[in-house]
């Protein structure tokens, strides 16, 4: 799964987000970008609520419009207390339909590492 992850990562189709606090990763997520949508596969958290802020970046991609649709595949409490929902399954896939066409690797990520306190007065 690692190997094909960074093959992926590579080709510019997988993506993390990382939250590091003095030099050591505490949280994020990782998962695919396709067209406008990602494809959330996995998130963590070492320092409370890091995994939290990793998804305020997906969010804010929303809110600019370089995503259309975050698919965290699986409800949970956890992601519903930050906002998520389900949707019918019609129309996930209308979403899906746009949201992926054309289907080429997700851009618009950050050039540079974003800080915390600039993600929070967004």
């Amino acid at each position: 799964m690692m190997s094909a992850y960074e093959q992926m990562h590579e080709l510019g189709w997988a993506h993390s987000i990382e939250i590091w606090q003095d030099g050591t990763l505490s949280g994020g997520l990782y998962g695919l970008g396709i067209g406008r949508a990602f494809f959330g596969e996995s998130m963590f958290s070492v320092t409370s609520n890091a995994s939290k802020i990793a998804l305020l970046v997906l969010s804010q991609m929303l809110d600019a419009g370089k995503l259309e649709l975050v698919d965290c595949q699986m409800v949970s409490q956890h992601l519903t207390s930050l906002g998520a929902g389900v949707i019918p399954r019609e129309n996930f896939v209308a979403r899906l339909k746009s949201a992926c066409n054309p289907c080429e690797p997700l851009t618009g990520w950050p050039e540079s590492p974003i800080r915390c306190s600039d993600l929070l007065r967004e």
